[in-house]
């Protein structure tokens, strides 16, 4: 991005960092030094993009080749979108600010059915068109990946190929074939054919569809030999880890920490579950590897929050043995530790006790069903003395909530299910521990829906009303009992269900939707039902065609993808469900015929790590008595004036840990680093000179210290000067200097004198909690002039209350435009101590 753009853009728009495209650990290549740019490309925000663990692998793993740009885009927010369109400017990447079109290829991440629509809206901010048959030379290759693809067909029209499965190692066969593909100057179909070539690529103009007399999509083959896709599998993740030097995002990322992949693939078989199926067999990393891929990237990103992912992170093998380690690792960092998919069955006072050692970090349990008969329909094995022993445990250990997960209209659903949904959260309400603090029960309810490669997939979805009439139900008679109760809009749980079961007769309703400004769909707050109801009217699609029952013999739209699993094994489970017949999980050493493991090149992979260890949990280091407290002068400037006060927080404390310079912390149920802010610059504002104290237990010289934490700051932030003074440091400063100069106008000389002689000029301030106070800015402003038209210099006294931003000042005395004030560039700058009015 060109600074200009951070002049001209950036201060118009909400949470303008998540567009700078510098963070830590961020790969910068020259364009004209590599012969492949790659984009990868989100479409969602970019605090929903930056939190999924697959772009940055493959962020890594692209940018690893010498040849290879990869860089970043990401769905902009919708004042973003609209000021883009307003200027005519392009939708561009966050590394060089490249438009989009100007890449050869574009690879978008399909994880959420409805993120569809900002597909559309990123392609068409690009100047791309939408259809895969519309677009050639000049226009970038459109592919995309994910679990979306397992059902291509909804967007089949969309995309000229898509990754089906494990994507780490293709993405690099698929560039290697366009790089050969680039020299040979051949046409696009050529490429196509080749690409087709590789296992896990699926070409959709190779393929065309075909509807059954009852309205079922097929697809017919164009090219013989073919006639399918067969996913892509990695067989050892071991050979592709961690990345080692994570992009620490800005803004606020739902899930702000470290998160390491554990194990790939689960083996429970729930019966709900695609992902359980698709990501088929189980492949753990070795235990050993991971921690040293662990702390290589604690040490490159600097996070306070280590996550261990997997569908289920309680089957582990090593997992008691990883745990210990990890925590003799972290707790002297106060480094927390999560794990957010543990099952019931999984949890024990070992591991919790090993997991609150720096601080509690959540407790979710997933019963996903009321009762023990329908857990046993979708093969869940979860039972009742399983679950209150865990809530009663983490109890008894000091967590202070528990989240409970359920589904309803899943298949054989009763009235009963329902209900048992109500009695077992009031049961478990009914434990509460002795302790202060306990904030209770919490109920999480979504619609099911059935996703294609399950045994459900031959299933209806219940309807928008019996979902609303459920969910009601629970509403009351959950609030009764004094139980916080949230629920997945069933709104949107529908049109999910039309997407993730639909067809390529889709496309034209993507389209209309879109143009019916249907934006942000997986976003309550901006999901539209009657604008895809006026969507689906014009197009003549209806939805309840695509949530119905399917018959066995029917073809199925994603009947040419194979994702391993047998349709007779799927449907093998779909009759024991009905029978209440459970699958027993294969780690015990049972096959049940799946078909995913041909048991030489694919097969589980587990590693049962069993050395023993004495004692069952480490304690916490005493803290040291010996610690220094030290103020520093940094300064705020560029594209670090974008950054709000708590991010600039996050990422000051967060180069400490990556300069490896230990700060004292507090204690108590969340411990944080003794660090303190003189005063919380608003977004947009710089300033020279800011100050900050912190307790450091490291005796390190001054020089040093600055040097180490300014090697791992970013663009805009500098470490000045440091002092041993043990000052406090809030209030220590009440006179602030600000130097403001307009883009493209000046201030009103007349309204300057009119502030000048007048003796008071009070202005209204209402708090958050609606209070109204005065404020008169003769008394909190020390000197205002203008040394030139466009320049206004003014001291504020801080010490008055109540206080007013310099921008609320600047509309108050100027009658300054918002956009005017938005523009204009303001620094703040130190005071000499001796300001007169």
């Amino acid at each position: 991005m060109t600074y200009d753009h951070h002049d001209v853009t950036l201060p118009l728009v909400r949470q303008p960092s998540q567009y700078l495209g510098c963070e830590i650990n961020v790969r910068r290549k020259d364009p004209g030094s590599v012969a492949l740019r790659m984009l990868l490309a989100f479409p969602d925000l970019y605090e929903i993009g930056m939190s999924y663990q697959g772009l940055q692998i493959l962020y890594q793993i692209l940018n690893e080749r010498p040849d290879i740009g990869a860089e970043r885009v990401f769905a902009p927010a919708l004042d973003m979108a609209s000021l883009l369109r307003e200027r005519g400017d392009p939708l561009r990447s966050l590394e060089t600010g490249t438009p989009v079109g100007a890449f050869s290829i574009v690879g978008f991440s399909l994880l959420y059915e409805l993120s569809y629509t900002n597909i559309i809206t990123m392609l068409d901010l690009s100047g791309i068109p939408f259809l895969s048959k519309d677009r050639d030379e000049p226009h970038p290759l459109v592919i995309a990946g994910g679990p979306c693809t397992f059902n291509p067909e909804p967007m089949a029209d969309i995309f000229d190929a898509m990754v089906v499965g494990d994507g780490e190692n293709l993405v690099l066969r698929l560039a290697d074939v366009w790089l050969a593909w680039r020299e040979r100057d051949d046409d696009r179909g050529a490429l196509f054919d080749q690409w087709a070539r590789l296992p896990g690529v699926y070409i959709p103009s190779l393929f065309r569809p075909r509807w059954d007399a009852a309205g079922n999509q097929g697809v017919v083959p164009r090219k013989s030999g073919y006639t399918g896709v067969k996913k892509a599998l990695l067989s050892d993740i071991d050979t592709v880890p961690p990345p080692d030097r994570p992009i620490v995002p800005f803004a606020n990322p739902v899930h702000d920490r470290l998160s390491i992949e554990v194990c790939r693939g689960c083996t429970r078989g729930c019966r709900f579950c695609q992902a359980g199926m698709i990501y088929r067999p189980v492949r753990e990393r070795h235990p050993e590897g991971l921690l040293a891929s662990t702390d290589r990237a604690l040490v490159g990103s600097g996070y306070e929050d280590l996550s261990l992912l997997s569908l289920s992170t309680g089957d582990y093998a090593s997992l008691p043995w990883l745990l210990h380690r990890l925590m003799d690792r972290c707790e002297p960092e106060r480094i927390a530790l999560s794990l957010p998919s543990l099952r019931v069955g999984g949890l024990n006072t070992s591991l919790m006790r090993q997991i609150k050692r720096v601080r509690k970090t959540g407790f979710t349990i997933a019963p996903e069903a009321g009762s023990q008969r329908l857990r046993d329909v979708i093969n869940k094995d979860v039972d009742e003395a399983s679950l209150f022993t865990a809530v009663d445990h983490a109890m008894a250990l000091g967590w202070q909530g528990i989240k409970l997960y359920f589904m309803i209209g899943l298949p054989t659903e009763t009235a009963e299910d329902i209900d048992a949904i109500i009695d077992l959260a009031a049961r478990l309400a009914r434990m509460r521990p002795a302790k202060k603090g306990w904030k209770g029960i919490t109920v999480s309810v979504s619609t099911f829906v059935p996703k294609p490669h399950t045994p459900f997939q031959w299933c209806s979805q219940i309807s928008l009303q019996e979902s609303r009439e459920k969910i009601a139900h629970l509403k009351a008679a959950l609030r009764k009992r004094g139980i916080r109760f949230k629920w997945q809009n069933p709104e949107m749980s529908l049109l999910e269900g039309v997407w993730a079961r639909g067809d390529r007769n889709l496309t034209p309703l993507l389209i209309r939707a879109y143009r019916n400004n249907c934006r942000f769909d997986g976003w309550s707050d901006h999901f539209n039902l009657s604008a895809w109801q006026d969507a689906m009217a014009v197009t003549g699609i209806d939805p309840h065609a695509y949530l119905r029952r399917r018959e066995a013999t029917a073809p199925l739209p994603w009947d040419h993808i194979d994702a391993g699993v047998s349709k007779a094994f799927l449907w093998d489970e779909w009759e024991k469900s009905l029978a209440l017949t459970s699958t027993s999980d294969c780690r015990s050493g049972t096959c049940h015929g799946c078909g995913v493991c041909d048991f030489q090149e694919v097969k589980p992979v587990i590693y049962r790590q069993t050395e023993p260890r004495p004692g069952e949990v480490g304690s916490r280091p005493p803290t040291s008595p010996v610690f220094r407290k030290r103020v520093l002068l940094y300064s705020k400037t560029g594209p670090a004036r974008f950054f709000g006060h708590l991010e600039l927080v996050r990422i000051i404390e967060r180069a400490f840990r990556r300069a490896r310079i230990p700060v004292r912390y507090s204690e108590g149920f969340h411990p944080s680093p003794k660090i303190s802010f003189d005063t919380a610059l608003p977004v947009g504002i710089e300033s020279r000179e800011e100050r900050l104290s912190v307790e450091t237990l490291a005796d390190l010289d001054g020089d040093d210290l600055t040097s180490r934490l300014n090697e791992c700051l970013l663009p805009g932030l500098r470490i000045r000067s440091l002092s041993d003074r043990a000052a406090r440091v809030r209030g220590a400063v009440s006179l602030h200097k600000y130097v403001i100069t307009l883009r493209d106008e000046g201030f009103p000389a007349e309204r300057l004198q009119a502030f000048d002689q007048t003796e008071t000029w009070p202005v209204q301030k209402v708090n958050r909690k609606g209070r109204v106070s005065t404020a008169d800015l003769k008394r909190l402003v020390m000197r205002m002039s203008s040394p030139s038209p466009g320049v206004l210099e003014m001291v504020i006294d801080g010490s008055r209350t109540p206080q007013l931003r310099v921008t609320r000042i600047l509309a108050e005395v100027f009658g300054l435009s918002e956009r005017a004030i938005q523009l204009a560039r303001i620094e703040k700058q130190p005071a000499d101590g001796n300001e007169e009015k």
